[in-house]
């Protein structure tokens, strides 16, 4: 009898526990179900109906959308517009991320630095750019490159450098519009790399100083590898982004000169939405989504590859 007792006694705190966490876990569901069903409806769901589209001749104006396998696919490898696309958005691409990474992480350190006071808020300050939108920032750049009256250029004329034709030239609107986005979109990465070197143990600095290191030295042998984590998430989630660059080539260049700032997603809206060809978009799209988990399969090989996860 005794014995019995003893054993319900243990027992009964175990499944106490295990009620607990059940309920803990229902819980957690159910605070995650509006983002899953949203998620699901308008991410998963669109995903899925986008391939099964990319294989039909989907055209607005037709009621009838005839089955065409990979026909749509063959005309893209075939493309010389889409290929011209392409290489503009990785063009642009690597500017931009390279140069948005190296300037988030030049401010991070200008920030983290001890001696500088009032870090609170050259943090705003440098973030603040980031809140605005997209229509924002083409207009205001469209202004500041202008070549007859934009700052850029006036700025330039005080070091002996005549005006430079910005967004009217070939081979510098693709320069142009990286040097817009990274002005525009370096406050998110500068807070990581800023969480990122605040995470540093001071004792590692110490170390290194007493040692005789130099800054440099510091830097490259302490910072930059201990923020390799840091940095592929940086550069990950920025190469996703800035190959469905839109926004900035439609308001400031409408794709120009000729196609120099043509990109791959501004391919899209004139294949779906000028053309009307919903199918052949879709194949773009789908293109554009391999291409990318390509690219960021590539950067965790050979940037993450001596990160510990």
């Amino acid at each position: 009898m005794q014995k019995s007792e003893s054993l319900s006694k243990t027992n009964t705190p175990k499944r106490f526990r295990m009620n607990l966490k059940t309920r803990e876990t229902i819980a957690a569901y159910l605070f995650l179900s509006p983002f899953i069903i949203l998620f699901s409806v308008f991410v998963i769901r669109a995903t899925f109906y986008a391939i099964q589209m990319s294989f039909f001749d989907w055209t607005i104006l037709r009621p009838f959308k005839p089955f065409v396998g990979l026909a749509n696919y063959k005309e893209l490898i075939n493309d010389d517009v889409w290929w011209l696309a392409l290489k503009n958005t990785l063009y642009f691409s690597i500017i931009t991320v390279v140069g948005t990474s190296a300037v988030a992480l030049a401010a991070a350190l200008a920030i983290n630095q001890p001696q500088v006071k009032g870090k609170e808020f050259f943090r705003v300050l440098l973030y603040m750019p980031s809140l605005l939108s997209v229509g924002v920032i083409g207009l205001t750049w469209v202004w500041l490159l202008n070549t007859q009256f934009g700052i850029v250029n006036y700025l330039l004329s005080f070091i002996g450098i005549r005006p430079i034709n910005w967004l009217g030239d070939g081979k510098l609107v693709i320069p142009a519009l990286s040097l817009t986005t990274i002005w525009w979109g370096f406050g998110f990465p500068m807070l990581i790399f800023l969480a990122g070197l605040q995470g540093i143990p001071e004792q590692l600095y110490e170390a290194a100083r007493i040692d005789g290191a130099r800054q440099g030295q510091i830097f490259w042998r302490i910072t930059l590898p201990l923020l390799r984590p840091t940095l592929l998430f940086v550069t990950v989630t920025g190469f996703i982004a800035h190959f469905q660059v839109f926004g900035q080539p439609f308001i400031m260049t409408r794709g120009g000169p000729g196609r120099a700032s043509y990109t791959v997603i501004f391919y899209l809206y004139e294949a779906a939405w000028r053309a009307f060809r919903m199918g052949y978009g879709s194949a773009i799209a789908v293109a554009l989504a391999i291409i990318i988990i390509i690219f960021t399969l590539l950067q965790f090989r050979f940037i993450g590859r001596r990160v510990e996860y």
